[in-house]
């Protein structure tokens, strides 16, 4: 099983006991999500030495002090490595008070930009910014060529078809197990199974309400998906295997 969007920089996971963990629950590929170029030098050091292991590097939107030329050549410089997957987290967040627009959709296009030049596909956080993401990923479609996944997707089964016209993928973590999620169900249902995707964004949204996530909770939210497609747990795990494949081609077998 797969989780294609979890955070352990800073996290204060207790190693190795919670790499064993993980394992143990048949989760064999993990990719580290990097929020800023400090998680993203973090994430790339846990992959070396942690088979299964990758990471993405990237600047979330709310993490853009300092944002500049600099971060951008430094973040092409950490993708080199034959473990960095893609670019990300990166995109807009418009959910606490005066978020500064210009700045976020600056950021979130140069490192589109830099994401086309790497040969790279993009994880994209988006954020009670539906209209916004749509219109710059419409505007730079063309640099869209490498395939993008909307993480922790949100936005409802009436606006995913939007999204898939431009080639996304979609991932679902924890919040699709909680009763009340019927969002969340919806664009489950929705979704073609040739773009669906699993997740933690641990140690957040942890299918138990209340607890610490961790990527051990995957086949907890592999089995809700398989559930809300009507289909096996193993066509949903293969299916997801594929996707992640495609989307990410780096990841080894």
């Amino acid at each position: 099983m797969i989780d294609v969007h979890a955070h352990f920089a800073e996290e204060e996971y207790e190693f190795p006991a919670e790499w064993e963990k993980i394992r143990a629950a048949g989760v064999n590929t993990v990719i580290l999500a990097s929020d800023t170029l400090k998680h993203a030098k973090w994430h790339s050091e846990f992959a070396k030495t942690h088979n299964g292991c990758y990471f993405t590097v990237g600047v979330h939107p709310s993490e853009l002090e300092n944002f500049g030329r600099e971060t951008v050549k430094t973040l092409e410089e950490m993708a080199a490595d034959e473990k960095c997957v893609a670019v990300g987290e990166i995109g807009l967040d418009y959910h606490y008070p005066d978020p500064d627009k210009k700045a976020q959709r600056a950021a979130f296009e140069a490192q589109l930009m830099a994401a086309e030049e790497l040969s790279l596909p993009v994880e994209i956080h988006s954020r009670d910014a539906c209209a916004d993401t749509l219109a710059i990923l419409r505007e730079h479609s063309g640099r869209l060529e490498r395939g993008f996944l909307m993480h922790c997707y949100s936005y409802g089964a009436e606006n995913l078809g939007e999204f898939l016209e431009l080639g996304a993928y979609f991932s679902f973590g924890g919040v699709v197990c909680f009763k009340n999620a019927r969002r969340a169900a919806e664009s489950v249902r929705v979704c073609p199974m040739d773009r669906i995707l699993s997740e933690t964004d641990s140690p957040y949204l942890s299918p138990f309400r209340g607890e610490k996530n961790s990527p051990a909770n995957i086949p907890v939210i592999v089995e809700k998906l398989a559930e809300l497609k009507d289909v096996t747990l193993y066509e949903m795990c293969e299916a997801i295997k594929g996707n992640a494949a495609r989307l990410f081609p780096k990841l080894k077998p």
